[in-house]
């Protein structure tokens, strides 16, 4: 058994294709597929059910796509110790972040990290605080920016808090507040909210201050991307509350200040387990020794 079979069965299976497998992995589509051919006889078991308009994976393929995942990680990260020894970092870096981390400038941060280590390659993924942190707990991804209520702490993980920020209100230029310089949470309550879903890291923060004030708020559209809820902002949906230095990048929206504004923790997290060449690499540039 080759570790390139298992890069072909791993491709396949993400991508549903013999043919876009193939395309991802730079070969011939006979090639690949002779090569699962022989993988399939080595093991005595078809992997794949191949029809006219879709390729899946048969039980006892779904039953080696792990072991397969596991083996090449494993591989990957032999390799990447290997080149560490001899001052070398490559592998793999799978970074998570929220779309509002404003305490680091991720981009500049991976542009310097892949200025000094070229050979390592680098993914990304976006999403809620909870759903990073279970990642890196679960060893998906190495390191992840969360933002979170100050009175949590990101757990079964390492962790370093990288910054605390009091959120803003933000509203569209034509919106009744947006005259105003300063509002409170009293004042906020009789407007309609866009936020993030329910019992999510994000969202927490503000109803946990609502509800400290003894308050309550009507959030009428629940949005899962930063992005779209700015834009529904904009449309004049509703009020947001957001850290001040994401929504100082906003523009065509009027930020408030909240007196009595909830506050956000940044952190940056990491795996207990010990960790690849790689993510030691990007927390060091981060300014976090090895722990």
């Amino acid at each position: 058994m080759e570790l390139q079979q298992m890069r072909y069965v791993i491709a396949v299976a993400e991508m549903s294709s013999f043919t876009k497998a193939a395309q991802r992995c730079l070969v011939v589509q006979s090639a690949l597929s002779h090569q699962i051919a022989r993988l399939e006889k080595e093991l005595g078991a078809r992997l794949f059910e191949r029809t006219s308009r879709r390729v899946r994976l048969t039980p006892a393929g779904a039953a080696f796509l792990p072991a397969a995942r596991q083996c090449l990680d494993a591989a990957e990260r032999a390799a990447a110790e290997v080149a560490a020894a001899v001052g070398e970092v490559r592998g793999r870096l799978a970074v998570g972040l929220i779309p509002s981390v404003a305490a680091v400038d991720v981009p500049a941060v991976l542009r310097e990290f892949h200025q000094r280590h070229p050979k390592a390659r680098i993914s990304l993924t976006v999403g809620a605080s909870d759903e990073l942190a279970e990642q890196v707990r679960q060893g998906d991804i190495e390191v992840a920016f969360l933002g979170i209520p100050v009175t949590a702490h990101p757990r079964g993980v390492m962790a370093r808090k990288l910054a605390e920020e009091r959120l803003v209100a933000v509203v569209s230029p034509d919106h009744p507040l947006a005259d105003e310089t300063s509002v409170d949470l009293h004042r906020l309550s009789s407007e309609v909210f866009v936020d993030l879903p329910a019992k999510t890291a994000g969202r927490a923060q503000s109803d946990l201050a609502f509800t400290a004030a003894g308050l309550t708020r009507e959030v009428a559209f629940e949005v899962t991307n930063a992005d779209y809820l700015t834009r529904l902002v904009g449309a004049g949906l509703g009020v947001a509350l957001l850290p001040p230095t994401y929504a100082e990048g906003l523009a065509g929206l009027t930020t408030i200040e909240v007196t009595d504004a909830p506050a956000r923790a940044e952190y940056v997290i990491w795996g207990r387990e010990s960790r690849a060449p790689a993510a030691n690499a990007f927390l060091e540039l981060l300014g976090i020794e090895e722990e």
